[in-house]
């Protein structure tokens, strides 16, 4: 399979449980911009063969190479970026993954069930798989108070957590301020978590995102309504080379995993 290929299958699988990455996809286009995707993000756990060496591994098959490392204290989470080094005009990739073993004894007990019922998939047929985990409604939300990175994961598996519009390329707009503007006059719900804008100038970033769309998922018991993925936009500064910071901001980053928060939703 060829990059472009992975890559519209992840677009695809990603827009059937996010119709408002969409909607916004077609607004953006009837003002007649070209999109470009600034990065692809994915969700797994601290697991050997599924964790963010597996990934990296995969991605170094279509030409990738990390270029970043990042943690999360709080959500328990550690993370990667990886760049195209033969298309530096391909996405980016951010990939992060759950120290589930930091979460209480009953929570580690439950993923690791999980785990051990894909013990030997390989991480490209668990990418392409829709059902991966097979959890109750209880057992997401009992996840779900603890933490909602599992629960998602739980349930929605290893799928694209998010893309990302790449502001610079938009033509229409002057600066972050005005895309989020068009979008709230369009009454699409915004992450304001941190503020409607993450990050500043300063550290050569500023990102905006949507809440994610919810849509009926099966548990093993019965169907709930979840919150699913979401879309991010991305507006990147030129650092004092010139260069066009290509990494990501922690403190930002953390405000934008809320946008599947169901609280922040409510």
């Amino acid at each position: 399979m060829k990059l472009e290929e992975l890559l519209d299958f992840f677009w695809n699988d990603y827009i059937s449980i996010t119709p408002i990455a969409k909607s916004i996809h077609q607004l953006l286009e009837e003002r007649g911009e070209t999109i470009y995707n600034d990065h692809v993000a994915f969700r797994t756990l601290a697991v050997p063969g599924i964790g963010l060496e597996a990934f990296s591994s995969f991605f170094k098959e279509f030409g990738y190479e990390v270029k970043g490392q990042y943690d999360f204290e709080v959500k328990k989470l550690n993370a990667i970026h990886l760049e195209n080094i033969e298309n530096p005009k391909m996405p980016k990739i951010f990939i992060s993954e759950l120290r589930y073993r930091e979460l209480s004894d009953s929570s580690v007990s439950l993923i690791e069930r999980e785990i051990s019922k894909i013990k030997g998939v390989s991480l490209s047929d668990l990418i392409s798989k829709k059902d991966v985990f097979n959890i109750s409604s209880s057992e997401y939300e009992s996840l779900l108070k603890e933490s909602e990175y599992a629960a998602w994961l739980c349930a929605l598996g290893f799928r694209a957590n998010h893309f990302t519009v790449l502001v610079n390329e938009l033509k229409s707009f002057k600066n972050l301020e005005e895309l989020n503007a068009l979008l709230q006059r369009n009454h699409v719900p915004l992450n304001t978590s941190g503020g409607l804008i993450k990050g500043s100038p300063n550290v050569y970033l500023e990102q905006s995102s949507t809440m994610a769309s919810k849509v009926k998922v099966n548990f093993s018991d019965k169907e709930l309504l979840v919150p699913t993925c979401y879309y991010e936009f991305a507006l990147r500064y030129s650092m004092s080379n010139g260069e066009l910071y290509q990494g990501f901001v922690t403190d930002s980053a953390d405000k934008i995993f809320e946008s599947t928060n169901h609280e922040l939703d409510k």
